[in-house]
Parts: structure tokens; C-alpha cells; sequence
């Protein structure tokens, strides 16, 4: 089935580049000034509601996740590689964290009190993202918080076959609009607080943006 196969060529992927991701990608302390303020504040949201833990999806190497703990946030991480979760149970060994998929999350309904995606649902088909934000609504409780960032486009389909010091990689990327991102998450049943669109910075030529959404309370 094409989806198994993306999920195959991302966790191969990730599996091949782990190491070097590790020391290329810089942490969360050493981000721009807006990147770092939305993490906060999405800290700061999650904090203030206290509605149970906080799910990092897609966590790689775990360094975002430690930053939301060391802000106070319960919060664990998930990625679908495993040598990924191997360097963060490494690096972090007092936080949890687990192989597993945004498409079939392990985790029961309504329990969550956050979850972030922070770069790691552009890898994803189009027509598998209602699939994905679908288990973003299954799993967060009534009035939990999202908060999605990555890279935006005009559906651009990307094919890169090396990444991360010259490494072989088969994952694809795809660059949807914010506006087209903002209305899956909606027709998944949450409601878009803000979004955050950045335009490239100098030298680069991606744009990326963040959205804040919430899971409707019980009536």
C-alpha cells in the first residue's frame, strides 16, 4: 500500500541520517527568536490548562521534547525511527520515549493534554494528512492544544536523495499552503486559534509557518 511504503522510506531514512541530524540540526536554545517564542507560549497554553501530558510527534533525537520539560511540560516523545528514539532515550534518559506513527498512534483516546508537531509532518502525502490530524483529535482531550510548524508551500512535491552530509535518503516531501493546512485541521474537528506564516530567511528559500489549534471542550 503506497502510505506503508512512505512510512518505510521515512523511517529508513531517518534510521540512515540519525546520527548526523543529531549534530547538524540545531536545538531548540539555539532557534530564532519567533520559533522559540511559539514553543513557549505553546508551554506556557498546555501549562495553564493542565489537561494530562504532552506528546511530541514526530520528536527525533528528543531535544525538543527536553526543552518542554524543562519547561515544566509532562511531556513525552514518539518518532518512527528507531534509531531516532534510541538517541533520545540515550540523551534524555529521564524522559520517555517510543517508536511508533502519527497515522496509528498508540495512545488512547482523549488523553492527551498537548500535542506538538514541530517539523515532522511534512513528509506526509496530502491525502494522508486527514489521517494524521484525525489522530491528533482522537488522542488530545476536550480543549487540548496543537501546535503544528513546518515548512509551507504551494504544493510543491519534493524528492531528495541526499540529505544531512551527503547521506542516501528515498522520503519525500510535500509543501502544502497554510491556508490548506489551516482547513484539514478544521475539517479534523479542531478549532485554528493563530498561525504564524515566516517568510524565508536570507539565503534560504522555504517559508514556514506555525499553527495553534485546540480540540473543542464538552458542551
Amino acid at each position: 500500500m503506497p502510505e506503508l511504503s512512505y512510512l518505510d522510506a521515512v523511517r529508513k531514512s531517518y534510521d540512515t541520517v540519525a546520527a548526523d541530524y543529531f549534530l547538524k540540526v540545531k536545538p531548540p536554545e539555539e532557534l530564532d527568536p519567533l520559533s522559540r517564542g511559539m514553543l513557549n507560549a505553546f508551554a506556557e497554553t498546555v501549562l495553564s490548562t493542565g489537561l494530562g501530558a504532552v506528546a511530541d510527534l514526530g520528536c527525533g533525537p528528543g531535544r525538543v521534547t527536553a526543552y518542554l520539560a524543562g519547561r515544566g511540560v509532562p511531556a513525552f516523545g514518539v518518532d518512527l525511527s528507531p534509531e531516532m528514539v534510541g538517541l533520545a532515550r540515550r540523551t534524555h534518559p529521564d524522559l520517555d520515549f517510543a517508536v511508533g506513527s502519527m497515522t496509528a498512534l498508540a495512545i488512547d483516546g482523549e488523553v492527551l493534554g498537548g500535542i506538538l508537531a514541530f517539523y515532522s509532518t511534512h513528509h506526509t502525502p496530502p491525502d494522508q494528512l486527514p489521517t494524521v490530524f484525525g489522530e491528533f483529535h482522537r488522542t488530545l482531550a476536550p480543549g487540548g492544544h496543537l501546535m503544528l510548524a513546518g515548512h509551507v508551500g504551494a504544493g510543491e512535491h519534493l524528492r531528495p536523495t541526499q540529505a544531512y552530509g551527503g547521506h542516501p535518503v528515498s522520503y519525500e516531501s510535500y509543501l502544502s499552503s497554510p491556508d490548506r493546512i489551516a482547513e484539514l485541521l478544521r475539517g479534523a474537528g479542531l478549532v485554528v486559534t493563530a498561525r504564524l506564516v515566516e517568510e524565508p530567511a536570507e539565503g534560504a528559500t522555504r517559508s514556514h509557518a506555525t499553527f495553534f489549534a485546540r480540540k473543542p471542550g464538552r458542551a
